[in-house]
């Protein structure tokens, strides 16, 4: 009999107070304050300039900047954040939530916008161009020099 008070104790005060769990799939999760989440990235702000990868301590980075990828194999990051601390153009962050599992161990690869290559690559010509332009220049300075020391 003492067993059915302290059930119908416990029953009537869950009957009255919040539930202890979520609607998953209908309400958003509810992150703790200090988790750790996964790192994600703005491709498109990205110069390629593979600090994150010189800075991970497990190597699971990897950065091509001719084909403009950035490439992450999530079961080997440890979410240390030295990536996103490293970063000049603060494109990497550290996300609350997590990715969803699957069933092989692949890395995530992110691939900059046709748009953006080619802004880039019109900027590294025009770069190019103007240093090309400036050597140019001091050659013919220099030339110049020479010839105005043999005239005198």
């Amino acid at each position: 009999m003492a067993h059915f008070f302290s059930f119908a104790k416990t029953a009537l005060k869950n009957l009255f107070s919040k539930p202890a769990t979520t609607a998953y799939p209908d309400a958003p999760v509810d992150y703790p304050a200090r988790s750790r989440g996964h790192i994600d990235i703005d491709i498109d702000q990205c110069i390629s300039c593979s600090l994150c990868v010189r800075n991970c301590p497990t190597e699971c980075l990897a950065v091509d900047k001719n084909a403009g990828t950035w490439t992450i194999n999530r079961f080997d990051c440890i979410v240390c954040g030295y990536c996103t601390v490293n970063c000049p153009k603060h494109c990497l962050k550290v996300v609350k939530g997590y990715q969803q599992p699957g069933p092989e161990k692949k890395a995530v690869t992110y691939q900059k916008s046709p748009e953006v290559m080619a802004a880039e690559k019109a900027k590294k010509a025009a770069l190019a161009k103007k240093k090309a332009e400036a050597l140019k220049k001091a050659q013919a300075a220099k030339e110049a020099q020479a010839q105005q020391k043999e005239g005198d």
